[in-house]
């Protein structure tokens, strides 16, 4: 019983002293998830566009971007972002490689989500807008995607919280996330156990902060369609 507080013990210290050493990287971390995830939403919002317009040429561009997203691993786009893109001309540092290749990501199945939501609102509600003397385009803005963003939501909330974990393979690109940091812990200190579980905290503090806002955000949603 004693070893078994002792070890307790020297877990606890090993978390309370470093603790302090992860705060840049969760910073870091947030800053990934923010701009890849505001990016990622307007990567999914042009993509939905053309894939609702009546070009065939754009529906194939929006259709093999997704297709390129969803059978090909992220990492392996981060490394080409990263590491591929210079051979041809285009060469970002780290940070904006890691925002990129991200919201990339994120972005396709962004597009799929608001597709869905659009697709599912009736048609009768768009014609009823037309009646009432509305263009094709007025109806859209003002009573389709109204109630399409309602509907998509709480897919939306998954998404993000998928894009705040996902930020963990940036370490691959050199970025000094949350996850690195907790490799350059380990070692330094040959104790992983307590420097894992510190890192999971922080991630666990991050999403579930998240998911109170996106709760927040829903009930506001159900509350103005009474």
């Amino acid at each position: 019983m004693e070893a078994f507080l002792e070890a307790v013990q020297s877990f606890f210290g090993t978390v309370i002293q470093y603790a302090p050493n992860f705060l840049p990287a969760v910073y870091l971390t947030l800053q990934l998830s923010f701009f890849s995830i505001l990016l990622g939403t307007l990567f999914g919002l042009i993509v939905t566009s053309l894939k609702l317009v009546k070009l065939k040429a754009l529906q194939v561009i929006a259709n093999v971007y997704v297709s390129i997203v969803r059978g090909t691993p992220l990492l392996l786009q981060l490394y080409f972002i990263f590491y591929g893109l210079p051979q041809l001309g285009l060469e970002f540092d780290a940070f904006t490689s890691a925002v990129i290749g991200l919201a990339f990501h994120s972005g396709a199945y962004i597009s799929e989500i608001f597709r869905g939501s659009i697709e599912s609102i009736d048609y009768g509600q768009n014609e009823a807008a037309r009646a009432l003397g509305m263009t094709k385009m007025q109806a859209f803005r003002y009573v389709v995607l109204p109630q399409a963003f309602k509907r998509s939501v709480p897919s939306l909330g998954n998404q993000f919280i998928i894009a705040v974990k996902d930020s963990s393979l940036a370490s691959v690109i050199t970025i000094t996330e949350t996850i690195l940091m907790a490799r350059q812990l380990v070692s330094a200190t040959y104790d992983p156990f307590p420097i894992l579980f510190t890192a999971g905290v922080y991630y666990y503090v991050i999403i579930s902060i998240l998911s109170y806002l996106l709760r927040r955000l829903e009930g506001r949603l159900k509350v103005n369609e009474r």
